[in-house]
């Protein structure tokens, strides 16, 4: 697609998706309860002309925009979860021409481009004509979601899918290469007792602190840039009982396999000594895994490059810039990376704070964005 014609068509609907960034921002997604937000763009997707749209298990919504026997599938996603556990509406607000909401730019902006690119689709069939195109707007993206939507794409269509963009961050980055991670609650259990009259007994808040200090000190992997993370800790009853319980959660990042197995192996063995040196105390350290999100697979170097490539280029011709940001992260793109398949993440949307409740999205930027969401779709690649 030409990037002029791309403009005129942003420009055309520009009102339209300022409008429906509003309503969806305040549609409350959290992680694992999508739900309203996946009616709503099934049902907006029916209203623009798709004749095929289902919310799957998963609490996917998939809309195929069109589907030729024998012709691979290129899936183009955002996701519909956002960071927050929101139940009611999610505060909005507008200031200076930013949209302020939970959310709204992790994922939801990125997700409106979408659904109006693939609105255009639906009215130029002609632009999809002998290609398999699925658009997805996938479920738990976000925290420990552990990419549940992608994988059910996958595990339904991964055979016959050749190339994947999500949509997702903000215009200027492209992501090409994926970081994997491992993430546990790790809990530590005591005897517990009064802190006056038990004064001496095993506290699990300080056995664990011990732990998250050993854990700090961990020498990691240097051959490729890994991280670890203690994000939350909690514990104990009250300021004067002895901690019974105490537990952590946290992480290890990898943009390399091979090192994050390292991380992950050091990891348990400092957790096991912890525990034999509490054997005879009644002190127990338990470990729960919560999600691994895989790294990246033996994917075919020349196809992954032309991919990002396009992405690049889209970037570019939407923004008018030439420097475009190329980083690891990890996104809903590190379950195709992991199986080999050909995959990137862009963004669409200009914004800051993501993860915040004070996160906004540059209003104008809609359009730029919709620009280079719609050169990655408009054509096979």
């Amino acid at each position: 697609m030409e990037t002029a014609a791309a403009r005129t068509y942003a420009r055309e609907v520009f009102e339209e998706e300022v409008a429906l960034l509003r309503t969806l921002a305040q549609i409350p997604a959290p992680t694992s309860r999508e739900e309203a937000r996946a009616e709503f763009v099934a049902t907006w997707l029916r209203d623009a002309g798709a004749t095929c749209v289902e919310i799957d298990d998963a609490k996917n919504v998939l809309c195929w925009v069109s589907e030729t026997p024998n012709a691979s599938v290129e899936v183009f996603s955002a996701h519909t979860d956002v960071v927050f556990d929101d139940l009611t509406p999610l505060p909005l607000r507008e200031e200076d021409g930013r949209l302020y909401a939970p959310g709204v730019g992790d994922d939801t902006g990125n997700l409106v481009g979408l659904l109006f690119a693939t609105r255009w689709l639906l009215a130029h069939p002609e632009a999809t004509a002998g290609r398999s195109v699925l658009v997805v707007a996938n479920s738990c993206e976000e925290g420990l979601g552990n990419l549940r939507g992608t994988r059910a794409i996958y595990d339904r269509y991964g055979a016959r899918i050749a190339s994947h963009a999500t949509f997702d961050t903000y215009l200027g980055n492209v992501v090409r290469e994926a970081v994997g991670s491992v993430r546990w609650r790790v809990s530590c259990d005591g005897p517990g007792g009064h802190s006056f009259k038990k004064f001496g007994t095993p506290n699990a808040i300080v056995e664990l602190a011990r732990l998250v200090c050993d854990l700090d000190d961990m020498e990691l992997p240097a051959t490729a840039t890994t991280t670890q993370n203690v994000g939350v800790v909690s514990g104990g009853t009250t300021v004067n009982s002895i901690a019974a319980h105490a537990e952590m959660l946290y992480e290890l990042r990898s943009v390399d396999d091979e090192c994050l197995r390292a991380a992950r192996a050091e990891f348990e063995r400092i957790v096991a000594t912890h525990q034999e040196a509490h054997r005879d105390d009644g002190v127990c350290f338990s470990v729960e895994l919560l999600g691994e999100r895989p790294g990246n697979g033996a994917v075919d170097v020349a196809a992954l490059e032309a991919l990002a490539d396009k992405a690049c280029a889209a970037t570019r011709a939407a923004t008018g810039c030439t420097e475009v940001a190329i980083a690891p992260s990890s996104t809903d793109a590190n379950i195709p990376l992991s199986l080999g398949i050909p995959a990137v993440c862009i963004g669409a949307v200009r914004g800051a704070g993501a993860h915040t409740r004070d996160e906004w999205v540059d209003v104008a930027s809609l359009e730029d964005g919709l620009v280079a969401i719609l050169k990655m779709m408009s054509e096979r690649i």
